[in-house]
This record gives C-alpha cells, structure tokens and sequence, in this order.
C-alpha cells in the first residue's frame, strides 16, 4: 500500500512554474496584466523567477493586444505589433518614421529615434503607404474616438517602381480602459493588402478581433473575431487608398451591426445568468461568521472545537 508522501503531488519545477506564471500574464484581459502580475509574484514567492516569467509574458502580451503608447515627445502613438518590430524593444512609427524603445513591464516608451533609410520604404512605396495612412487616419478618427492606426510595409519596400508585388499591413487599435467601473476592452483589426503587379489587384485579407470583460461581483468576458477577404483594382496610390478604406470600413460596419443585432436579440435573462449568482439565502456567504449555518454548528459540536 502506498504510504502519504507516494501520494502527495511531487512539488512543480521552476520551469513548470514559470510557464503557469507566463500563461496566465499573456492571458490576462486587456487593462489588467498589471493587476494580474501583482498576484502572480505573490503566489510564486521568488522575484528572480517572477523576473523571467515576465520578460517573456509581457511582449507576448503588448503584441497580441496590439497595445499602443505615446510616444516621449508626445508627438503621437506606436503601435506595439510584430508588424513594427525592428529589433529587441524596438518599433517603428512609420507615420512619424521615428523609432521608439520600450518597456514592455512597465508599458511605456522609454527612447526615441529616427528611423534610418533601411528601415523606411522606397519613395515609390512610401508614395502609396502614405496615401493609405492618411486615408485610414481619417476613417479610424471618425469610427474610433480613441483608436489609432498605423500602415506598414511587410514586403518588397526597396522595390523603386512599377513592375513588382508588394504588401501593406494596416493596424487599428481602439481600447477602452476603465478598471475603476470593472471593465475593460478593445477592438484589434489587422488588414493585409497584397498589391500585384501581373494582375493590376489589391488582395485583401481581414482579422478582426473584439475582447470586452466585466468583473462587477461576476466574470462576463466577451471575445470573438472575424476574418475577411476582398480584392479591388490596383490604381494610382490617393485612388487605391480610397478604395481600401472603404472595403476596411464595410466589412467593419457590417461586422459591428451583425454583432449589435446578435445581441439585441439575446433572451432578457441570459446576461444576467452569466454572472454570478448569489446563494439561496440571497446573501453574500458570511465567512467571518460561519458558525450560523446549521452543518458548521453540528461539526463543531461533534469534533468539540472551541471548548
């Protein structure tokens, strides 16, 4: 027969801790992995453990969120995506051309630079980059009170003229932060354009992904997403630029109504059954004062506790 200790779970590694650490940082809703992170050191007990689990986590998490940061000078916001990483905390701001350096533990930009010639496109690139950013600028400025975009170019942008494929990633980022009323949430949208010279047509492909979380005395978390494809001609930069954005604002819209008239039509009580409920008694469970409940008298008086 085996005794207790063959029993007991064998203690987790450091390595197995780490990874449950990590797991539940780039887990973490958006607005909270600092919350999260405070309990995560509590519960580990060992800073220089907490220390890598958090240099892996917090990068895998600002990404995934598309986080954005102001900028030192203030000038405006990067976008922290893989789209934009020129090397270890390095991202460009390619409205700006302009690199910034940041701190992905404590979310902030802590340098800036310009951008040299090898990290920006070709004016021939950048003609119709800009073009698409200008455009995009103002469609997210009217569809997103705090959203912010930004244009990349992921493929070909040493190419000097016609006769060759590229690509663009465009960005938008939109969060709404507010831990104070328990809740938080963004809208993640990223849009590749696969511009093809043999053909003279723009492919598009769409993600949109939408996080919402309310922790009010519950846990109600919403998180879907959607995919999109589309195409239209390839013409001069300032057309091909208005043409995009309105195929990104359609599908967008169209997106945003169907989830709206989703939820419009959801059964009166089915939030409410997603929260959590209150007992029986329609009280909070008294847990300083356990001993009115007629199971804990009766234990108590069997076992002979506090005589």
């Amino acid at each position: 027969m085996a005794d207790c200790g063959d029993e007991a779970q064998a203690e987790l590694s450091d390595k197995e801790k780490k990874d449950i650490a990590v797991w539940f940082l780039s887990n973490a809703p958006v607005g909270e992995i600092s919350y999260v992170a405070k309990d995560i050191r509590t519960l580990l007990g060992d800073d220089k453990l907490y220390d890598i689990a958090a240099s892996e986590a917090f990068p895998r998490h600002n990404k995934a969120h598309l986080l954005t940061l102001e900028l030192p000078d203030r000038s405006g916001d990067v976008i922290i995506t893989v789209h934009g990483e020129i090397g270890k905390n390095q991202y460009l701001e390619p409205r700006s051309a302009q690199v910034a350096t940041v701190d992905h533990i404590k979310q902030v930009c802590t340098g800036l630079r310009p951008a040299t010639d090898d990290e920006l496109p070709s004016p021939y690139i950048e003609e119709f980059r800009y073009a698409l950013d200008v455009e995009l600028c103002k469609y997210v400025a009217e569809a997103y009170p705090k959203g912010i975009s930004a244009v990349y170019c992921t493929r070909g942008k040493d190419i000097d003229g016609p006769g060759s494929d590229f690509d663009f990633v465009a960005i938008i980022s939109a969060s709404k932060k507010s831990p104070q009323n328990f809740c938080n949430g963004n809208w993640r949208s990223v849009w590749t354009f696969e511009f093809k010279d043999e053909t003279q047509l723009v492919g598009v492909k769409g993600k949109i992904q939408i996080a919402a979380h309310y922790f009010e005395e519950g846990n109600v978390q919403l998180d879907t997403k959607n995919e999109f494809n589309d195409s239209t001609i390839f013409q001069s930069p300032e057309d091909c630029a208005v043409q995009l954005t309105n195929i990104v604002c359609h599908h967008e819209s169209e997106y945003f109504q169907s989830l709206e008239a989703s939820y419009l039509h959801l059964p009166d009580g089915m939030f409410k059954d997603l929260r959590r409920k209150l007992p029986i008694t329609r009280t909070l469970f008294p847990w300083h004062n356990t001993l009115q409940f007629s199971v804990t008298r009766d234990i108590t008086k069997e076992l002979g506790i506090g005589k």
